[in-house]
């Protein structure tokens, strides 16, 4: 009996196959997976050309054994996330362009492995003032120290992601870019700095090193690279969770006193139609709009008070506040200004810049503009994230943030940061926010509920530590939580007191240690107490406990690592190249972990 058909025939009728035969194989080969299909593909082309086949035993030329796909490492280095996005995004085309791509995070890069790669693609952001991202640093040292091999025989491309509000734009891209280079290694692609309106060049920019990497003679049709991912899966629901949202603020609360010289907002936003699945650890992007005060100087400063329409994207869709050498340089070639030319070619643009805006320009330089210089001159608006300060096992369709408002004078003028006064000072209970997550899943909560956790958060870096108390509350974790968290004054600015207090009484805080800088006359931080307690942070880092840094990049996290190794070396007698190493191991396993800004 012939078995049955199936759904769609797959094989025509002009295949040279009877119609059992061809029965037979559309039922199997219907309900094949594609590995299946692509190893019968392989396997089929193989026997035939250990056969030889000659030419003339079919009309058709024998297929050619399958060649081997290209191997491609992809190497990113990434804080918040926009580096390994596109990592997985040139991994994706380069898939279907017949390359076999390999990810690789820096902070797991085996540098001994680097010789071998072949074929190079890195993505680099700048963190800070020209520093790589915080989990990059051990690799990164040892790729630019004495001890790095050699890389010939290696072609690669750097992409370089950063920010032109700081002074060392895309630094560590071009250092990668240069070091590359200077060990040998082939640049096939020129590199690409990048702002952060990133989106469509970066991926012009892939196609472009796709290409440029790809072997010269081009795979033909029968190269076997199989995406072993299912189809629609993690990725596809991690697209759509970028979405941006509306939300509706139901709380809106100074967590500072009124005697402080600091304001801290909690904010708590409910999603209408159920909250997305973002994770302690997570964090949400708010777009928020400009200063309608700063939007009306630049208007009369331009001379455009009246249009309406250029009013509306000041506000909500262009950076009016972000001055670099770039800002400066597009300035004076969009409109011909002379003295502004004179200016960027004096060479002191950089050093002027320091502590100022937009508006300092136009002021500077009085020009009539059109619109279309304006949107030259600036970049989009780009959404400000925040670390995620709730779990949705404990606030269901909510999600709650914790935001300093930065406020500060230089050169004679207030200024103040874009999305956080916009939230302290023109958002209420009741209004509207666009916000989109912004997953990471590189500061998590242990799989294993029973591991301990130390959580190191002054100020609002105590936000995602909030997040991980609330989800071990929920889930009755039985591994112990210990926070150390630190401020100004305990009177004013102890955030969050008394839920502290309740979570040491329910025990899903099993320890808290505070440092507040200014009530004593020698400066107190979370590092000191760190020091204090070092026998007891090295017993439970021992134990198998996982250490987590949230806040200030360019101090805290620093002064943190260092009481750490510290630790080590006071507590077991390590060298401090050894300590150092012990600690770098915590790293690798994950047990390590900073979100810093």
């Amino acid at each position: 009996m012939a078995p049955k058909m199936s759904k769609t025939a797959l094989l025509p009728r002009t295949a040279p196959f009877g119609d059992q035969e061809r029965a037979h194989l559309d039922a199997a080969l219907g309900t094949a997976t594609p590995i299946q299909r692509a190893w019968l593909t392989g396997f089929l082309a193989g026997l035939d050309a250990a056969a030889g086949q000659p030419a003339a035993a079919t009309a058709a030329a024998p297929a050619a054994p399958p060649k081997a796909a290209e191997p491609l490492t992809i190497l990113f280095a990434s804080e918040s996330g926009n580096s390994e996005k596109l990592a997985s995004d040139v991994s994706k085309l380069a898939r279907k362009q017949g390359f076999k791509p390999k990810v690789v995070d820096f902070a797991e890069l085996d540098l001994a492995t680097l010789p071998k790669v072949g074929k190079l693609v890195a993505i680099a952001a700048t963190w800070g003032e020209g520093e790589p991202p915080a989990r990059a640093v051990r690799a990164y040292g040892e790729l630019m120290g004495d001890g790095a091999p050699r890389l010939d025989g290696v072609e690669f491309g750097v992409l370089a992601l950063g920010d032109t509000s700081y002074a060392e734009f895309c630094a560590i891209g071009k250092a990668l870019d240069a070091r590359f280079e200077a060990l040998g290694a082939k640049r096939a692609y020129d590199r690409a700095d990048l702002d952060l309106d990133f989106e469509k060049p970066a991926a012009d920019w892939i196609k472009g090193a796709l290409k440029a990497l790809a072997p010269a003679e081009a795979p033909a049709g029968n190269v076997v690279a199989v995406d072993f991912r299912a189809a629609g899966g993690e990725d596809e629901e991690a697209e759509l969770s970028r979405e941006p949202v509306v939300v509706e603020v139901i709380d809106h609360v100074n967590l500072n006193s009124s005697r402080s010289d600091k304001e801290t907002i909690h904010l708590a936003l409910e999603f209408e139609d159920g909250a997305p699945a973002y994770e302690p650890g997570d964090s949400l992007e708010i777009f928020p709009e400009n200063d309608p005060q700063l939007v009306e100087e630049i208007l009369k400063a331009t001379g455009l008070s009246g249009d309406e329409a250029l009013r509306k994207a000041l506000l909500a869709e262009r950076d009016i506040t972000t001055l670099s050498p770039t800002t400066v340089e597009r300035f004076a070639k969009a409109t011909g200004h002379a003295d502004a030319q004179a200016f960027v070619d004096s060479g002191e643009v950089k050093a002027w810049i320091e502590g100022r805006h937009l508006i300092d320009l136009l002021e500077r330089f009085p020009a009539t503009l059109t619109a279309d210089h304006l949107t030259t001159v600036t970049r989009p608006l780009p959404p400000r994230a925040y670390s995620i300060a709730s779990s949705r096992k404990e606030v269901g369709d909510e999600v709650h943030l914790t935001i300093a408002a930065v406020r500060y004078e230089t050169h004679g003028r207030a200024r103040s940061g874009v999305a956080s006064v916009h939230v302290a000072d023109r958002i209420k209970n009741g209004a509207k926010l666009r916000v989109r997550v912004k997953p990471n899943k590189h500061f998590r909560l242990p799989s294993d509920p029973a591991t301990d956790i130390i959580m190191v958060g002054p100020g609002t870096g105590v936000a995602p530590f909030r997040a991980f108390v609330q989800e071990r509350r929920a889930t009755e974790a039985p591994g112990r939580s210990w926070l150390f968290f630190g401020d100004r004054h305990f009177t004013h600015d102890f955030l969050y007191q008394l839920e502290w207090q309740d979570a040491l009484e329910d025990g899903s805080l099993t320890q808290i240690d505070v440092a507040f800088s200014r009530d004593q006359p020698e400066k107190i931080y979370v590092q000191d107490r760190i020091d204090a307690h070092a026998a007891e942070v090295v017993a439970w880092l021992d134990g198998g406990a996982h250490f987590y840094v949230c806040g200030d990049a360019k101090n805290m996290a620093k002064d943190v690592h260092a009481a750490v190794v510290r630790a080590f070396q006071t507590v077991k007698g390590l060298s401090a190249s050894d300590a150092e190493a012990h600690v770098a191991s915590l790293e690798r396993a994950k047990r390590y972990q900073q979100d810093v800004y």
